[in-house]
C-alpha cells in the first residue's frame, strides 16, 4: 500500500446549528482539494455533543449525508465524522465515511457515554466497521469507544499473520479538556497495543453546556510517538502515514502472534435506557 495523507480538522463546532456547521467546516476543508486522502471531522460536527440535539436528528436522506458525499467528490478524498441520525431503530451517533466514488460506509457508536446520559437518549451500535481505502484498512470509532480496548482489539489472520484487521484506528470526539490526560494517554495505548497508527480529532471551544474542549487532536504512530499534535486552537493539519515503516515494525516486532484468542458476545439491546 502507498502512504496515506490524513487531514485533522480541529474546529469550534457551532451549537445546534447544522447548516452553519456545514458551511463552517466546508470552508475549513475546501483548500485541501488534491492534497489529502482522508479528511477527519469531529464527533457530532453539525451540532456539538448534546442530548437535546436528538430532536433535530436527520435521516440518511437528509442534508448532512448529502453534504458529506459532496465534499468527498469535491476534495477527491474520503471524508468522515459523526452526526445524529434517525432510523426505525432509534437515533444513533453515526459516523459516516464518504468516498469520492459515492460509496458511503457508516458505524454507529457502540459505547454510549453514561456519564452524560447519552445511553438514555441514543441507540447503541453493534458492529465494528473496517473500511478499505487507498490500500489501508481503517477502523473508525467514536469518542467514548476509546476507553474500551477489547472492542477495538486488532487481530491477525492465521494464514497471513502480517495482515491485521486494520492499519489505522480513527477516533472522532467531543472530549472535554477536564479529561484531556486520559485522552492523550489512551490514544497512545491503542496505537501501541494494536501495532497501528491512530488518528484522532477532537473539537475546540466551549459548547452550549459550558464545557470547554482543548483539542489535542493527534496522529500517533505504532510506537506511541506523536507524528503530529494540535493545541487548543482551530487548525487543519495534514500528516502522511508511512506504510513501509508500519510494515517494518510489524515484521520486526510481531506481538500480534502472541495475542490471546477471544470472542465478543453481544450484550447490547437495540436501545438502552
Amino acid at each position: 500500500m502507498d502512504n496515506l495523507r490524513v487531514s485533522l480538522i480541529q474546529g469550534d463546532t457551532r451549537w445546534h446549528d447544522p447548516a452553519g456547521n456545514r458551511e463552517y467546516y466546508g470552508r475549513l476543508i475546501a483548500p485541501l482539494h488534491g492534497t489529502t486522502d482522508l479528511v477527519i471531522l469531529p464527533e457530532t460536527f453539525t451540532s456539538g455533543f448534546s442530548n437535546e440535539a436528538i430532536g433535530d436528528a436527520e435521516t440518511m436522506d437528509g442534508p448532512t449525508v448529502t453534504w458529506i458525499r459532496e465534499q468527498a467528490v469535491k476534495l477527491g478524498a474520503a471524508v468522515t465524522g459523526s452526526v445524529q441520525l434517525r432510523t426505525q431503530k432509534g437515533v444513533f451517533n453515526r459516523l459516516l465515511f464518504a468516498q469520492p466514488d459515492g460509496t458511503l460506509h457508516s458505524y454507529d457508536k457502540r459505547h454510549l457515554f453514561r456519564y452524560a446520559r447519552e445511553h438514555e437518549r441514543y441507540a447503541a451500535g453493534r458492529e465494528r466497521l473496517t473500511v478499505e481505502w487507498k490500500g489501508w484498512r481503517i477502523c473508525p470509532l467514536v469518542c467514548y469507544d476509546l476507553r474500551f480496548p477489547v472492542f477495538s482489539r486488532n487481530r491477525f489472520d492465521v494464514e497471513r499473520p502480517q495482515q491485521l484487521d486494520y492499519d489505522l484506528a480513527l477516533y472522532v470526539a467531543n472530549w472535554p479538556s477536564a479529561r484531556n490526560y486520559p485522552w492523550k494517554t489512551l490514544l497512545r495505548a491503542r496505537a501501541i497495543e494494536n501495532l497501528c497508527y491512530v488518528a484522532a480529532v477532537n473539537r475546540v471551544g466551549t459548547d452550549g453546556n459550558g464545557l470547554h474542549y482543548a483539542g489535542d487532536s493527534a496522529v500517533i504512530d505504532f510506537l506511541g510517538h506523536p507524528v503530529s499534535e494540535c493545541t487548543d486552537e482551530e487548525v487543519v493539519v495534514t500528516t502522511t502515514l508511512q506504510s513501509a515503516e508500519l510494515a517494518a515494525h510489524r515484521a520486526r516486532f510481531p506481538a500480534m502472534l502472541d495475542g490471546d484468542a477471544f470472542e465478543l458476545k453481544e450484550q447490547i439491546a437495540d436501545k438502552a435506557g
